[in-house]
C-alpha cells in the first residue's frame, strides 16, 4: 500500500515566527521551521525544546489529589503501616512498581511489591490481590498504571480496612473509586500540563510530591530513576512532548550512562553496551524483552530484574527474561500468520470493511496485542485480536493513525465485561457469545467515524530541501531534536529531482532492497541511501531517471571514526516532468 504524502508550507505567521526563531536562536531556517512545526511558539521556548532542563519539570501539586495522597502516604510512614505497591503486568507498570519501590525504599523499609498474573489475576486489580494484602497486615496499596476503573474491587479493599491511592493514566469513567486520592492527568476538569504521562511518570509525579512535602533536598535520588521512566515512555509509546520529552530526555542520558543494574543486564543482553542507545532501541530491544516477562510468564520477575542490586544477579534475571522474549517471538510469528491465514481464508471478513475483529479461543493471550499491532500495520484498518480465558472473550486492539479507538470500544460498552486503555489501544473482555454483536457494531462505528485518509498510510513531510542543506552543521542541529517518538517524530525530508550517480545497486538476501548513491543539481556531493523493499524502483533509477524521496536523516558512528551520513528513504516517487 502507497504512502500518501502530505507537505502542508508554513502560514504567513508560521512563517514569520519561524523568521524570528531563526534569528534571535541564531540557527538555520530549516531547522526554525522544524521547531515552528512542532509547535513552538516563541524564541524562549525554541530553546527549552533545544536544550530539555528538569527545572522545567512542573509542580506535581498543580495535580489533583496530590496533596491527599502524599499526606496518606507521610501518615502511612509515620504510623509503621505496611504498604504495597501494586503495577500492571506491562513495561509500563513494572517500572512503574519498580521506580516507586526503590525510592521509597530509602526511606521506609515495611513495604513490598505485587504484581497481578496476566493468567490467575487477570488485568487491574483483583480480589485475590486484596485477599493477599488482608492476610498481610496492609494497610495502604499504591496502584500503579491500572486502578482507575476498579470501583467494586476498591470498595472491597476498603471494607477491610484497605485505603488506595491510585496512579493512573488510562480514561476514567463517570464512576470514579472510592480511593483516597486518584492521580491522574486525564481526570476531568484536571489542570495538569502535561495530560500524557505514562503510569511510570504518574508514579515519578507522585515521588516528587513526596519529596518536596518532606524537603528531600537530594534530587539526584529521584532523578536518577528517570532511566526507568524513559524506558516507560518509550515502551508505552506516549507523546514525546513537554514534560515527557524532557523526562525521556534525561532518562536516555541515564540510560547511556549509568543505567540500573537490571537494565544495564538488559543492554548487554540487546548487544547494546558501549553503544548510542536511543528511544527506538527501548521500543524494539530493551522494551520488548521486560514485556516477555509478564507476557510469557510472571510480571513480577521484571520486577526483580530492575529492583536489583547486584549485578550478578541481575545479569542471571536477564538472562531468563531474555529467553521469554526468544519464545515470545516464535509465539508472535505463528499466531500472526495464523491470524493472516485466518482472514485469507475469510476475505469476506476484511474485504469491504473498515476494521478487523478476529477470535480463536487457543491463541496466547499474552501475544494477542502484538498480533493486533501486526494486523493494523498490515491491512491498515483499526484491529481487535480475541481469544478465551478464564470463561471470557479476551482481547486487545490497536488504532492507525488518527483515529480513537476508545470511543469506538466504548460505544460497544453494554456488551462487555470490562475494558480500558487509550486513544491508540485498548483491552476488553467480553462474554464468547458477544462476540458477533460487537464485531457487528464496532464495524457500524468505525464505518461512520473513520475517515477516509486514515485508512491509508501517511507520510508527514516536515521540509522541502536540496541535498546542499545537509551539512555538518545542520545535522549537528538535528541531533537536539531527540529523543524522537511519537509527538516528536523524526524529522522527515522530501527532495525533488535527484538521480542516481550510477552506483546504486540491488542488495539483500533476495535483492529487495537498493543501496544508492544520489545526487541532485544543488551540490557536487553525493549522498548515501538506503531504501528497504523497494526493489521495484530500480530499474527506473538505474537508467538515470529523475526520483523524488521522502526520507529521514541518519548517522552511524564507529569507534574512532567520524559519523557518517546516510538518508533512510521512506518512500520513492518518479519525478513529474
Amino acid at each position: 500500500m502507497g504512502n500518501q504524502w502530505n507537505y502542508q508550507p508554513l502560514t504567513r505567521a508560521e512563517q514569520l515566527l519561524s523568521e524570528e526563531i531563526a534569528r534571535e536562536c541564531g540557527g538555520m531556517n530549516e531547522i526554525a521551521e522544524l521547531l515552528v512545526r512542532r509547535g513552538v511558539k516563541s524564541p524562549e521556548e525554541a530553546k527549552a525544546f533545544l536544550e530539555p532542563s528538569l527545572d522545567d519539570l512542573h509542580d506535581p501539586f498543580l495535580m489533583p489529589d496530590m496533596d491527599k495522597a502524599v499526606n496518606r502516604l507521610n501518615k502511612a510512614m509515620g504510623a509503621k503501616e505496611r504498604i504495597m505497591i501494586y503495577g500492571d503486568y506491562d513495561v509500563d507498570g513494572t517500572t512503574a512498581v519498580a521506580l516507586v519501590y526503590k525510592y521509597l525504599q530509602n526511606y521506609y523499609s515495611n513495604i513490598e511489591y505485587y504484581i497481578p498474573t496476566r493468567y490467575e489475576d487477570g488485568y487491574g486489580i483483583s480480589l485475590k490481590s486484596i485477599d493477599y494484602a488482608v492476610e498481610n497486615d496492609v494497610k495502604l496499596i499504591i496502584v500503579l498504571d491500572c486502578g482507575i476503573k476498579a470501583v467494586e474491587e476498591i470498595k472491597y479493599a476498603n471494607e477491610k480496612g484497605i485505603d488506595f491511592i491510585i496512579c493512573d493514566h488510562h480514561v476514567p469513567d463517570e464512576e470514579l473509586p472510592p480511593a483516597v486520592a486518584i492521580l491522574n492527568p486525564k481526570m476531568p476538569g484536571s489542570p495538569y500540563p502535561c495530560t500524557h504521562l505514562s503510569g511510570c511518570g504518574v508514579g515519578f509525579k507522585f515521588m516528587q510530591g513526596f519529596a518536596l512535602s518532606n524537603g528531600l533536598s537530594n534530587h539526584n535520588e529521584l532523578n536518577s530513576l528517570l532511566d526507568l521512566v524513559a524506558v516507560s515512555i518509550a515502551s508505552d509509546l506516549v507523546p514525546i512532548v513537554g514534560e515527557n520529552r524532557i523526562m525521556a530526555y534525561h532518562g536516555l542520558r541515564r540510560l547511556n550512562s549509568n543505567p540500573n543494574l537490571g537494565l544495564r543486564s538488559v543492554i548487554r543482553l540487546c548487544k547494546l553496551t558501549n553503544k548510542p542507545i536511543s528511544i527506538s532501541d527501548v521500543i524494539f530491544k530493551i522494551g520488548p524483552r521486560i514485556n516477555a516477562s509478564g507476557r510469557m510468564q510472571s510480571g513480577a520477575e521484571a520486577v526483580e530484574l530492575l529492583v536489583s542490586r547486584d549485578l550478578h544477579d541481575a545479569y542471571e534475571k536477564g538472562k531468563a527474561i531474555d529467553q521469554y522474549n526468544n519464545d515470545r517471538k516464535e509465539l508472535d510469528k505463528r499466531i500472526t500468520d495464523e491470524a493472516n491465514e485466518l482472514i485469507e481464508k475469510n476475505v469476506s471478513a476484511v474485504e469491504d470493511k473498515r476494521s478487523i475483529v478476529i477470535y480463536n479461543k487457543h491463541w496466547h493471550k499474552g501475544i494477542i496485542g502484538i498480533v493486533a499491532s501486526r494486523l493494523t500495520e498490515l491491512y491498515y484498518k483499526p484491529s481487535v485480536v480475541l481469544t478465551y480465558s478464564n470463561g471470557f472473550a479476551t482481547g486487545s486492539s490497536r488504532s492507525v493513525q488518527g483515529f480513537d479507538i476508545y470511543s469506538a470500544i466504548n460505544s460497544t460498552r453494554d456488551l462487555l465485561e470490562n475494558f480500558g486503555g487509550h486513544t491508540y489501544a485498548v483491552g476488553l473482555t467480553l462474554k464468547e457469545e458477544n462476540i458477533p454483536e460487537f464485531r457487528r457494531r464496532f464495524e457500524e462505528y468505525v464505518a461512520e467515524h473513520i475517515q477516509p485518509n486514515q485508512l491509508e498510510p501517511q507520510l508527514d513531510i516536515d521540509a522541502t530541501i536540496d541535498f546542499a542543506a545537509i551539512t555538518p552543521e545542520f545535522v549537528a542541529a538535528l541531533r537536539k531534536f531527540n529523543p524522537f517518538g511519537p509527538g516528536n517524530q523524526k524529522p522527515v525530508f522530501r527532495t525533488q529531482a535527484v538521480f542516481d550517480f550510477g552506483t546504486s545497486r540491488l542488495v539483500g538476501k533476495n535483492m529487495e532492497h537498493i543501496k544508492l548513491e544520489l545526487e541532485d543539481n544543488s551540490t557536487s556531493r553525493v549522498i548515501n541511501a538506503i531504501a528497504f523493499n523497494m526493489a521495484q524502483y530500480f530499474e527506473h533509477i538505474h537508467a538515470h531517471k529523475p526520483i523524488d524521496i521522502c526520507y529521514t536523516i541518519e548517522e552511524s558512528s564507529r569507534q574512532g571514526k567520524e559519523n557518517t551520513v546516510q538518508l533512510l528513504i521512506r518512500d520513492i516517487r518518479p519525478s513529474r516532468d
